[in-house]
């Protein structure tokens, strides 16, 4: 596993970033057809120190972009927050709405980019452009932590957000590319409808991948003090 460098400090969220033009007038437009939706960039979802953060691609139509908070709502996040629970990382097994009561524990999720993108594909550009903010949930990634890329775009998000070229290590399910302060990225295939009913992911494969999530943690774990 080659080590990667670590990156400078970014900018933080902002709810009301219009950076995107195709993106903000797309969201404008289903803000209209759905009144009571979110619409608005998504915030990452979870403890601000955790030492697992979670990059997905976007935010879905009726998921997240409905309700505020990654994977929340739609398929995408059937198997991650019933893994993220049955690894101990999640309050509840299923997330329904941002009062559904679940909490996160040494965990965060975000998304390479914040809001909606027509067709949820977004274009290079506006991965460039929102990765300052994906930096800035990065950069909080304890020593011993560790990063999780659902696909190819996060990836390759994840890579820039950390200060390196999008190619620097290929992207590979269940691939481990050691990062400085003894952090790692892990890589997995996108937990989206389409890889979950074509079998491309199945819920085996995405806990062997969260196995090695969690023996990294725990390998990398802070030693606590004795009283």
């Amino acid at each position: 596993m080659p080590e990667l460098r670590a990156a400078p400090a970014t900018a933080t969220y902002d709810e009301d970033c219009r950076r995107c033009d195709r993106l903000a007038g797309f969201l404008a437009h289903v803000r209209a057809a759905h009144p009571a939706y979110w619409c608005r960039p998504v915030p990452p979802f979870g403890e601000t120190s955790a030492r697992l953060v979670i990059v997905g691609l976007a935010p879905g139509m009726h998921g997240a972009n409905a309700s505020g908070r990654p994977f929340t709502g739609d398929h995408a996040g059937i198997l991650l927050y019933e893994t993220l629970y049955d690894y101990g990382f999640a309050t509840l097994p299923v997330a329904t709405a941002r009062g559904d009561g679940l909490r996160l524990s040494g965990c965060r999720i975000t998304n390479a980019v914040k809001c909606l993108p027509p067709g949820n594909k977004p274009l290079p550009a506006e991965v460039r452009s929102c990765n300052t903010f994906l930096a800035a949930d990065l950069r909080t990634v304890p020593e011993g932590g560790a990063i999780l890329a659902l696909g190819r775009i996060a990836h390759a998000a994840a890579l820039r957000a950390l200060g390196h070229a999008a190619t620097r290590v290929a992207f590979a399910h269940g691939a481990c590319h050691a990062l400085p302060g003894r952090r790692a990225l892990f890589d997995s295939y996108h937990c989206s409808r389409y890889n979950t009913n074509t079998r491309r992911l199945t819920p085996a494969m995405f806990r062997a991948v969260f196995d090695a999530v969690a023996a990294h943690l725990a390998a990398e774990a802070p030693a606590v003090a004795a009283a």
